[in-house]
């Protein structure tokens, strides 16, 4: 026979207090005295009582509901962000709400404020590219919404952002390169209007053109972030005699496409080409030849992310989650660049 599931009723009636009162120790509230306080916190250990969001909700106008809003067609890396939230949430009692939308909808805003006011979200977390979005973010302060941007440049308070430094991490890439002997390198870029995509293709022909190499514009291959987009440029670099002995893709997804069109044309990667790319999901490990990519810390960044949120919505004055913003990404090397062949390190 199962046994009952004990309620917040059955701790105020143990406790001979209010629901309200068992609520407020709940919410950690001042405003119930120590012996009280004692009491109730001694009855829901010896009930095992786990107390749900309503139970929680009736001292406070939370919902413990935060929302993520995105625009982004790659499942990896809202799965990647998904388990960087929950790892914290959970632990603190919050239920996330999943928004997707179009970034470059005339009623974003509007469907976003939308999004919050019929969830009864008690704050937001958004990713890019929508948290690129100066217009939303401005909108969410005069609503007085609490929210966090994952972003590649720092682009609000500190307290409000969580900024993966791309630009640094891309020299990374162009150093490996070079060092390998490479000296002919073809780039194919993210929407350029996206500012993680400027950031990535300013800082690797940055990093290039301070040793020596700068990227002829021919080299260098728009592409959208998506596989499909990956294909054609690659084709493009990868036509006739005089293509380039590596190739660096804005994001692994079309990395791996490059990977595919050097396999048809019977092009040997890495011997004959180094193919790189950049966020190093879950599949950059298990394409073959494993792929040299730039990891971005998604999950780090956010449960940094959910730390910060969680500190706007209770008013938590946490210094490090006032102060540590920043994450680095890292330089991860695979099978799929090597030395140039003819040259020596």
């Amino acid at each position: 026979m199962l046994m009952k599931k004990p309620t917040i009723n059955d701790v105020a009636r143990a406790a001979n207090v209010s629901k309200r009162t068992v609520s407020r120790v709940l919410n950690d509230s001042a405003s119930v005295g120590e012996e009280t306080r004692k009491l109730i916190q001694k009855i829901i250990a010896d009930l095992n009582y786990q107390p749900d969001k309503q139970a929680r909700g009736l001292a406070s106008s939370r919902s413990y509901f935060i929302g993520i809003i995105y625009d982004n067609p790659d499942a990896l890396y809202i799965d990647q962000v998904q388990r960087g939230l929950l790892d914290v949430c959970s632990r603190q009692g919050y239920e996330l709400v999943v928004h997707p939308c179009k970034y470059d909808s005339p009623t974003l805003v509007e469907d976003c404020l939308a999004f919050v006011g019929r969830s009864k979200l008690d704050g937001v977390i958004v990713l890019p590219p929508v948290s690129e979005s100066k217009v939303l973010a401005a909108a969410l302060r005069d609503e007085g919404t609490p929210y966090v941007r994952m972003a590649s440049l720092d682009l609000d308070d500190h307290t409000n952002i969580v900024v993966s430094d791309d630009r640094t991490g891309v020299r990374q890439m162009a150093a490996h390169l070079v060092g390998l002997g490479h000296r002919d390198i073809g780039f194919i870029t993210g929407p350029m209007h996206y500012h993680s995509s400027t950031e990535r293709f300013e800082g690797f022909c940055g990093a290039l053109k301070d040793l020596g190499l700068p990227i002829p514009e021919g080299r260098i291959k728009h592409g959208k972030n998506n596989y499909q987009s990956g294909l054609e440029c690659a084709r493009t670099l990868l036509a006739g005699e005089g293509r380039p002995t590596a190739i660096f893709a804005n994001t692994d997804e079309m990395a791996a496409a490059v990977l595919k069109v050097a396999h048809e044309l019977g092009i040997k990667v890495p011997e004959e080409l180094s193919v790189c790319g950049f966020d190093d999901n879950i599949l950059a490990s298990r394409i073959i030849p494993a792929l040299t990519t730039i990891r971005r810390p998604v999950t780090d960044m956010a449960g940094l992310a959910a730390q910060k949120i969680i500190s706007a919505i209770e008013n938590k004055d946490e210094k490090t989650t006032r102060v540590n913003y920043i994450v680095q990404p890292s330089l991860i090397i695979r099978d799929s660049t090597s030395q140039r062949l003819g040259t020596e390190q």
